[in-house]
């Protein structure tokens, strides 16, 4: 399979995901909601330290990439996603996801900040669609 077609995988479980979890935060508060969805990744843990990882490829990792690795997990599955929560659980879904959504225009400008990639009008071009998408969200 192409790399394509794993991005399209992965959007799409992104993209029922909310659904979901929109629909457990009817009854739930956020960080509640937020502890049963990482009993969900524990289960996910459990099953892909017995079947797809191997001990080999844990150990292979040398510290200063594992903590990057940690620091992102945290930042994304604990904190992102306790903001996230909070704005599902009381906005629109279909607004809250295309706002949280937009997370690669951060990526974008950090990438050029701070990873020295190249700035080309292609990508500040889709950037800026983004953006103006955002303030068409914010202000209608």
């Amino acid at each position: 399979m192409t790399a394509f077609w794993w991005a399209v995988l992965a959007a799409s479980m992104w993209g029922f995901a909310p659904l979901l979890e929109k629909a457990g935060l009817s009854k739930a508060e956020p960080m509640a909601g937020l502890f049963y969805r990482c009993i969900g990744v524990m289960i996910g843990m459990v099953i892909l330290g017995v079947f797809f990882v191997k001990p080999e490829q844990v150990k292979s990792v040398e510290l200063r990439s594992a903590l990057f690795l940690i620091c992102g997990g945290f930042l994304a599955s604990i904190l992102g996603q306790t903001f996230f929560y909070r704005a599902l659980k009381s906005g629109e879904i279909s607004k809250m996801v295309l706002v949280a959504g937009s997370y690669p225009v951060i990526t974008f400008i950090v990438g050029i900040l701070f990873m020295h990639e190249s700035l080309t009008i292609r990508k500040a071009l889709g950037a800026a669609l983004v953006m103006a998408g955002l303030i068409f969200l914010k202000i209608g």
